[in-house]
């Protein structure tokens, strides 16, 4: 965990490593919109007009999405709700708004809306990969207690150890994972009953001991964000290649097969994300059940798998777009 970057003299202002990461996995994914673009002689201009839009609207839903489900952290200090380069995403409801727009501004001006979405969603892999290296180094996105050799411990204090010596009413947890004695170690509880331990200065020695490396350190936790990394690139991966061979049918002039048309790669993504999303929830400790045992990203998640398998068998009924291999302006 590495949450500060660096701090500026003087305005005491810390450069958190969440809001560089987000950018530079906007970067990353910009660069291989445009070049995937030019490949297909699309116009990469509109690539990266709709990249910046959808980046404004994509951050705007994802902060919503999480304020919504975490509001009780943000009663005592409504201003941080705009802190969104200290993390506080949910990727999902980026996604919906993002999506949102994305059809507004493509149908508006005309554009074969099936053929930017595919390159698009590539390109929302990759910046995600990005991203998600972001959340674990701030430390949230984080995952349940592990005994597995590659299990991380986050520091005392982290957004993992203050939900380890808390109980969960959300998740349906009635204890914490970590019995941290309150009487020794209480600093104050914040508007939602929840409790937090005294900075690691105002410790005694013995005590700093005990919370860093003795019985009372974080408990080690799956690394969901790097999960979360891995698979957003093999998606990325598996997206390109299914892309590319449906532009070279095109190319050669062959018909398009089911999962090469235009389209085919946005609903093999809700697909893949989905089936992927809702596994990785199974094994995060953060975001709190919606429906029994179910978090709003495995519900999304659900919804995305219907919906690309829908689209999926209907795309061969649908007027197609514009060939792929013709400018379309």
């Amino acid at each position: 965990m590495y949450p500060g970057l660096f701090e500026i003299p003087l305005l005491h202002l810390t450069i958190g490593t969440f809001g560089p990461m987000m950018v530079l996995g906007f970067l990353a994914a910009l660069l291989l919109m445009r070049r995937l673009s030019i490949r297909a002689n699309m116009d990469p201009a509109i690539i990266t007009s709709v990249a910046f839009y959808s980046l404004i609207a994509g951050v705007a839903g994802a902060r919503l999405f999480f304020v919504a489900h975490h509001f009780e952290t943000f009663r005592g200090n409504l201003l941080s709700i705009i802190y969104t380069w200290r993390g506080g995403l949910e990727f999902l409801g980026g996604v919906i708004v993002a999506t949102g727009l994305l059809l507004i501004y493509l149908r508006y001006h005309k554009l074969p809306v099936r053929r930017y979405l595919d390159i698009i969603v590539i390109g929302l892999m990759m910046g995600l990969a990005f991203g998600r290296i972001g959340c674990f180094l701030n430390g949230d996105c984080f995952g349940k207690p592990t005994n597995l050799p590659w299990g991380v411990r986050f520091p005392y204090r982290s957004f993992v150890y203050i939900s380890q010596i808390n109980p969960d009413p959300k998740r349906n947890r009635t204890t914490p994972h970590l019995h941290l004695p309150q009487a020794d170690y209480l600093s104050f509880y914040d508007e939602a009953g929840k409790w937090y331990p005294a900075p690691l200065e105002d410790l005694t020695e013995t005590q700093r001991y005990e919370v860093t490396k003795g019985r009372y350190r974080c408990l080690a936790v799956h690394p969901s964000q790097l999960y979360s990394s891995a698979n957003a690139l093999l998606l990325c991966l598996i997206l390109y290649l299914f892309w590319r061979k449906g532009l070279a049918r095109a190319d050669s002039g062959l018909p398009p097969k089911r999962l090469t048309r235009p389209g085919s790669i946005t609903a093999l993504m809700l697909i893949l994300y989905g089936v992927t999303r809702f596994l990785i929830e199974c094994i995060r400790d953060d975001n709190p059940y919606e429906i029994a045992f179910l978090t709003i990203s495995q519900i999304l998640g659900i919804v995305m798998i219907i919906s690309g398998t829908a689209l999926l068998v209907l795309l061969p009924y649908i007027k197609s777009d514009a060939p792929l291999g013709t400018e379309v302006v």
